[in-house]
């Protein structure tokens, strides 16, 4: 019963985590159609600008929750303004760039940081169960997943901005016919999917630690949950994260964790098999 018990609550974490480190690339690549290879560096600095601001005396929420999603975000902003921007609507183009961001990023945060491996110690102790134990921040992280999902679906569905939003998402032209201007409403997604991911890697760092390789370990688990997911952005997202998130949780426990990530790999190329639109491409067409 205890395992049952352990079992159940690391599949929701599981399904936490691709949620989350894929929120991000599922509002670049949602909205905009632009594919990041740079989204897993966002997540690396994300996880960097708050182990740095901790160090630096900061409280460790004020660390993950703002200053991490900001540093990120004006990163993303920088970039969208001074390379993406004139990459629109030329995809290849767009993932060479953003690779040799990821790169550049990479160069750099190994000069800075070093090749070694920082970390937060992860808050709120522990919940034991028996003989099993799972951390309390990890169960924090799957409330912190809904809430931002939650968050997310109230902007887009009720507010004028997120109207704006997924109008100009589904017909570029038509939205600058009515007066909205693309290139700002892009801009602004952009920064908003940096600084989404960027707290994502402030998140993920109490548990895995920060190296400024670690966005390798992340990118492919991200591309494969959104574009399983299809085009609805957060159902689809949620979708992807909750049928690749069992298969994981159950070959770990039955297996290993390394097969675990294989059964992972080969369920997104059977459900892209079965569903080449994706989830949300077959089940879920009118959601967010």
């Amino acid at each position: 019963m205890d395992s049952l018990v352990i079992g159940l609550l690391q599949f929701l974490v599981t399904i936490a985590n691709l949620a989350l480190v894929a929120a991000g690339l599922a509002i670049v690549f949602g909205m905009m159609r632009v594919i990041n290879f740079a989204h897993g560096e966002f997540l690396m600095l994300g996880g960097y600008a708050a182990i740095v601001s901790n160090q630096a005396g900061l409280n460790l929420w004020v660390s993950m929750f703002i200053v991490a999603p900001l540093v990120v975000g004006l990163v993303g902003a920088i970039l969208e303004r001074l390379v993406i921007r004139r990459l629109y609507g030329r995809m290849i183009d767009t993932m060479l760039a953003t690779w040799g961001i990821s790169l550049a990023l990479i160069g750099i945060a190994t000069i800075v940081f070093g090749n070694t491996v920082a970390g937060i110690s992860p808050p709120l102790g522990s919940l034991s169960i028996g003989q099993y134990a799972i951390g309390w921040y990890e169960l924090f992280l799957v409330a912190v997943v809904a809430v931002l999902f939650f968050a997310g679906w109230l902007f887009l569905r009720f507010t004028s901005a997120g109207l704006v939003a997924r109008g100009t998402m589904q017909n570029r032209q038509m939205a600058g016919a009515l007066g909205i201007d693309p290139n700002r409403v892009y801009a602004v997604t952009f920064t908003v999917g940096a600084a989404v991911t960027g707290l994502a890697g402030a998140l993920i760092a109490p548990i895995a630690g920060v190296v400024p390789s670690i966005g390798a370990v992340y990118i492919a688990k991200a591309f494969i949950t959104v574009i399983s997911g299809g085009t609805a952005i957060l159902a689809g997202t949620l979708a992807s994260a909750t049928v690749l998130g069992s298969v994981n949780t159950f070959f770990s426990f039955v297996l290993s964790p390394v097969l675990g990530e294989v059964a992972l790999l080969m369920a997104a190329v059977v459900l892209l098999r079965i569903l080449p639109r994706g989830i949300s491409g077959r089940f879920f067409r009118r959601s967010l």
